[in-house]
């Protein structure tokens, strides 16, 4: 039988509700996300060691801001020059992957994570999970929302308050709800 875990990777249907193994792993990402928010601002290498340790992939250069929140850790990649504002939020249900020179505002979402529209699978509590893709050089604004599937192309910005539920192409400047293209640049 598939585990509801193998489920997930494959882009399925899956239980992340009352499966041991998902509610374990969330359980200890959500620890290791509270040591890390409850160190001094100043321990800045206890931080890289904490992330280091969480994320599937890191740079040697990124700082992420305190409080940040996810939900298993292991499905995200951030490349070099990273920084994450206070206030982020990754549901890495599916892989979320940063390219190099990513900057991200305060208040900014990255949810892989949905939910289907036939109310009884919802009620079973049954979701999905789509890879979210960030490219290179690219600047997020304040209080932006990325939806599951969505990838940002390289060079872009993204303005503050943004819905982000389909791709961006690279070298656009971004914005609104939902986020449209607004400009090359």
């Amino acid at each position: 039988m598939i585990s509801e875990k193998e489920k997930c990777r494959q882009g399925e249907l899956y239980d992340a509700n009352h499966d041991k193994e998902l509610i374990a792993e969330r359980q200890t990402c959500k620890n290791i996300c509270h040591e890390y928010n409850h160190l001094l601002p100043s321990e800045i290498k206890r931080r890289e060691n904490i992330i280091t340790r969480l994320f599937g992939k890191t740079g040697q250069n990124f700082l992420i801001e305190q409080p940040f929140f996810c939900d298993y850790g292991y499905n995200i990649e951030i490349g070099e020059n990273f920084y994450a504002n206070m206030n982020c939020v990754i549901l890495d249900g599916a892989k979320v992957k940063f390219g190099d020179n990513v900057f991200i505002a305060p208040n900014c979402g990255f949810y892989t994570a949905g939910h289907p529209l036939d109310v009884e699978q919802r009620n079973r509590g049954l979701e999905y999970a789509r890879p979210i893709t960030i490219g290179d050089n690219v600047w997020i604004g304040a209080q932006v929302c990325v939806l599951p599937g969505v990838t940002i192309g390289n060079n872009c910005v993204i303005g503050a308050g943004s819905v982000v539920n389909k791709d961006i192409p690279a070298g656009s400047l971004a914005a609104g709800n939902p986020c449209r293209v607004i400009r090359k640049i």
